[in-house]
């Protein structure tokens, strides 16, 4: 075995191993703030570490587990991703005020495998490693999602979430088992070679889009987004940040890779991604107008976003894939911008409703500025990286004569652009009933939140550089190894 190769998935299981033995021998009378502290730390260093061990193994190839498992490119720009957006969501959790104190370790062993999972999921090359790749990645975040101390909203959240997940996970297994019948292979490298030629098949459209069901679960993709802002909401905002960011960006990835295996598809896989988009689009964009929830709007804003990223997937082609790659990254920032926010906002770990952010421009200008900017980027503002993803998005699809479906977008982008204006309108120009003391925000944090200004106007302004990053990744999809 190459360590390097390894690398990631060895190092994260470590860590989960870690915080799994703590859960042995953590007391179980209430945990002090030193006991927490520490928690807090070996997990912020466990991330830190990660991020590195992911970087030294970007350049690693190779085949494990008889072909089943494939480490390229592709799959370690992903992994860095993860453990960025893991790092991100750990930095949030110095005081989770809305888990119970003595499941902490349990909390962070659940983040850490489900880490491990995504980074399994975006190198899975085999049908049924993808399938125990997700259910484990789901089955960690039902937990997760469960494990809120207002029970009454983490029990009912986690079990929508379950119930939908499982009808997901029954759906893609029953598409698996069409393609594997008929391509006569589990293994994508070989469906590849011969599922262009089947394509027009029935069969073939239906195991591929029932396949690909079980993603869109993932991505809260239409009809597979209704329970999005049931967890979202139920969460703890920490879990639902790494809803938002993580778990988005492996689903993201495992799309790419099976949708690569079909070459360039077919009218009929076209024509309903087309209408999945647009359905995605629209749905997500007019339901998050009505929204008081800063977490549910958030969510059904994951479910227009969701359908943007179909845009760039649908065009079948290196330069739709790339695109999809770079979106994926802009909303890993973006989203935990968001969180960062509500985070500080409610320390006691309850739900933000969007007038509670009336005068925090004056509480806190930093985390007024990141809100706003993230915000901006989320509505496609130039010069945001957001708009840069949608440009490329957008250009890919033109380019492939998806004139239509880019304005239908586009006026999606326009609507969407009214319920964040609201936000912006609620922390800039709305006063609190009752005068509010200003936010104690840390240096850290307000650290965090300066380079998250930074990046999403920087990455916006000077693209370059993560556009070829993500061109380079998409090589080895389509045999570029």
């Amino acid at each position: 075995m190459n360590w390097i190769t390894e690398g990631p998935e060895i190092f994260y299981f470590g860590a989960s191993l870690w915080f799994l033995l703590l859960t042995f021998a953590a007391p179980q009378k209430p945990v002090s703030n030193g006991g927490r502290r520490r928690e807090y730390l070996s997990a912020i260093l466990l991330a830190s570490v990660g991020i590195l061990v992911c970087l030294a193994s970007v350049r690693a190839e190779g085949w494990l587990f008889i072909r089943a498992y494939s480490v390229d490119l592709f799959s370690q720009v992903f992994k860095t991703l993860l453990s960025l957006g893991l790092f991100l969501i750990v930095s949030l959790c110095g005081s989770i005020s809305d888990i119970d104190e003595r499941r902490h370790n349990e909390f962070y062993f659940l983040l850490f495998s489900c880490t491990l999972a995504l980074m399994l999921l975006v190198s899975a090359d085999h049908l049924l490693s993808i399938y125990l790749s997700l259910e484990l990645s789901s089955y960690s975040l039902y937990i997760l999602v469960a494990l809120r101390k207002r029970r009454a909203l983490g029990l009912e959240a986690g079990i929508k979430y379950f119930l939908t997940g499982s009808f997901a996970a029954a759906v893609m297994l029953f598409g698996m088992a069409l393609l594997y019948s008929s391509c006569g292979t589990a293994y994508l490298p070989d469906m590849a070679k011969v599922l262009p030629g089947l394509i027009s098949r029935p069969t073939v459209i239906m195991g591929l889009l029932f396949t690909l069901g079980g993603f869109f679960f993932k991505l809260a993709v239409f009809p597979f987004h209704s329970w999005a802002p049931d967890a979202y909401q139920g969460a703890s905002n920490q879990v639902a940040g790494y809803i938002a960011t993580a778990s988005k960006v492996a689903a993201i990835a495992v799309v790419l890779r099976v949708l690569a295996s079909a070459g360039h598809g077919s009218a009929y896989l076209v024509h309903v991604l087309v209408i999945l988009s647009v359905v995605s689009m629209t749905l997500g964009n007019l339901a998050a107008i009505v929204q008081k929830d800063l977490k549910r709007l958030l969510a059904f804003s994951t479910t227009a976003h969701s359908g943007y990223v179909l845009i760039a997937l649908l065009v079948l082609d290196p330069a739709g894939y790339s695109a999809a790659i770079f979106y994926a990254l802009a909303l890993l920032v973006m989203k935990f911008t968001v969180f960062m926010v509500i985070v500080e906002l409610a320390p006691d770990g309850r739900n933000l409703q969007i007038e509670e952010l009336a005068g925090l421009h004056k509480r806190s200008p930093i985390m007024a500025l990141a809100l706003l900017v993230a915000l901006f980027s989320l509505a496609g503002i130039p010069p945001t990286v957001g708009f840069t993803g949608k440009f490329l998005i957008f250009t890919a699809a033109i380019q492939k004569g998806y004139v239509a479906l880019v304005i239908i977008a586009m006026i999606n982008v326009v609507i969407s652009l009214y319920y964040y204006l609201l936000v912006i309108k609620a922390a800039y120009l709305l006063e609190p009933a009752e005068a509010l003391p200003p936010l104690l925000v840390s240096f850290p944090k307000k650290l965090l939140a300066g380079f998250s200004i930074v990046g999403i106007v920087v990455a916006g302004f000077f693209p370059y550089w993560l556009i070829q990053i993500a061109n380079a990744a998409v090589l080895p999809l389509f045999g570029g190894r």
